[in-house]
């Protein structure tokens, strides 16, 4: 039997520009820095992973890859010892084409049915469970490199509703019709986190909706956690405090986040940022502390969902007591959690790497150091200068730099370079 390519690895080094070589390279790197010699992978290696010959690297290799992507082994396709290879993901296409092909493919297999001596529907079973995992672990790369787009909210909607779809192309266990809910809730809580990124908020409530009702029916708790706690932050940027607070009490009370400290960690930091937007100095730094007790009770090696990856770094937590420093004025402090934020982001983040460096401006700008925040915001690339998020906090940036330093030169280099960067994007 031919072993089945490995789609998912493929895509993501089509998206970020790697070469096998290029690839090879940089986790021979990032092994030598893991454990002080050099590793010997070259080309072949590389496309022994995306052929299938290799379906589990060594313990060393896996370790240096998930440090190369900020992802999970599983999460770039490869498979554990001992289980089945999923079926690969189908190429990617415009989502109304993907809804047409499958509610196509399910009308012809009920025909099929009908008609006396034809196939009977096929057995709907974990395979295709770990087929849209695999397309949720590539929704999260689109995600935490861009951002906000609305190619990614429509791709996450639309693989929700495939997801959804499979409930009634065929036979399934309990367990497959549960792991099919949750799949469908996780590529629904991505639409509305690329909503609320993209400043989309009446999308981002109407997707909340829908995740949460198939939460629900999946009984799935790390799902349950990951749609509240983006509907505390979601109501944070709106404005909307109370909701907010509310939202992260419902995620903070659900069982995974009392019996996992990562989860605890991410559900105080996230209450610690909405009390620095209602300005209670004393409760964020209460909810920071826990979050960092938390955090440092946390077993880092324990296998998590994909989207934990920045917490299990501790760069959500520096990103989140940056939020809540800044909001109190605390500029100092937000700097320090800034310049530790933009050490632990991975490479791939570049939304938030560019939204934590404006941040830095404004606390740098808060200081009094003109200069080097105007140099600090310049420092952000262009094209993600257009993120809504980036977009506005620079906003903010530029009016908080005119009226603290109207006459300073600073000013002007500022404006022209905005004047530029819009010329050019």
């Amino acid at each position: 039997m031919n072993a089945a390519r490995n789609t998912v690895l493929e895509a993501w080094m089509k998206e970020h520009g790697y070469s096998s070589n290029g690839l090879a390279e940089a986790v021979n790197k990032a092994q030598e820095r893991l454990t002080g010699r050099f590793g010997g992978h070259d080309g072949s290696s590389v496309r022994a992973w995306k052929a299938g010959r290799v379906r589990w690297p060594k313990s060393a290799t896996r370790k240096a890859l998930e440090d190369v992507t900020g992802l999970p082994a599983t999460a770039l396709g490869f498979v554990p010892r001992g289980r089945t290879p999923a079926t690969p993901s189908p190429p990617q296409e415009d989502p109304d084409v993907n809804r047409r092909t499958l509610v196509g493919g399910m009308t012809a297999a009920a025909v099929a049915a009908a008609v006396p001596g034809t196939a009977a529907p096929r057995r709907i079973g974990m395979s295709d469970v770990e087929r849209l995992q695999r397309r949720f672990s590539e929704v999260i790369v689109s995600d935490v490199r861009h951002g906000g787009k609305l190619g990614i909210e429509q791709r996450a909607a639309a693989l929700a509703d495939e997801a959804l779809n499979l409930q009634n192309a065929g036979g399934a266990s309990q367990r497959v019709r549960s792991n099919l809910y949750a799949c469908a809730a996780s590529f629904r809580s991505s639409a509305m986190w690329a909503a609320i990124d993209g400043r989309r908020y009446d999308d981002a409530q109407r997707h909340m909706r829908v995740a949460q009702a198939l939460a629900e029916m999946s009984g799935d708790q790390a799902i349950k956690f990951r749609i509240w706690s983006h509907a505390g932050s979601m109501y944070r940027h709106m404005g909307r405090p109370a909701d907010a607070l509310a939202s992260n009490d419902v995620a903070r009370g659900l069982h995974i986040a009392r019996r996992d400290p990562l989860f605890a960690c991410l559900g105080h930091a996230r209450q610690a940022a909405t009390y620095g937007l209602v300005g209670d100095a004393p409760a964020a730094q209460h909810a920071l502390g826990r979050a960092q007790d938390a955090l440092g009770r946390a077993d880092r090696d324990a296998v998590r969902p994909v989207w934990m990856t920045a917490v299990r770094d501790g760069a959500e937590f520096e990103t989140l007591a940056l939020a809540a420093h800044l909001r109190l004025g605390n500029f100092a402090q937000a700097e320090t959690h800034a310049h530790r934020s933009l050490t632990l982001l991975r490479p791939l983040m570049l939304r938030d790497r560019a939204i934590n460096t404006a941040r830095l401006a404004v606390a740098q700008l808060g200081q009094g150091e003109v200069d080097s925040a105007v140099a600090t915001a310049m420092k952000i690339p262009a094209e993600i200068a257009a993120h809504a998020r980036v977009t506005q906090t620079l906003q903010q940036f530029g009016d908080a730099l005119r009226a603290t330093a109207p006459s300073s030169p600073s000013v002007q280099t500022w404006a022209d370079h905005t004047a530029s960067r819009r010329t050019t994007t």
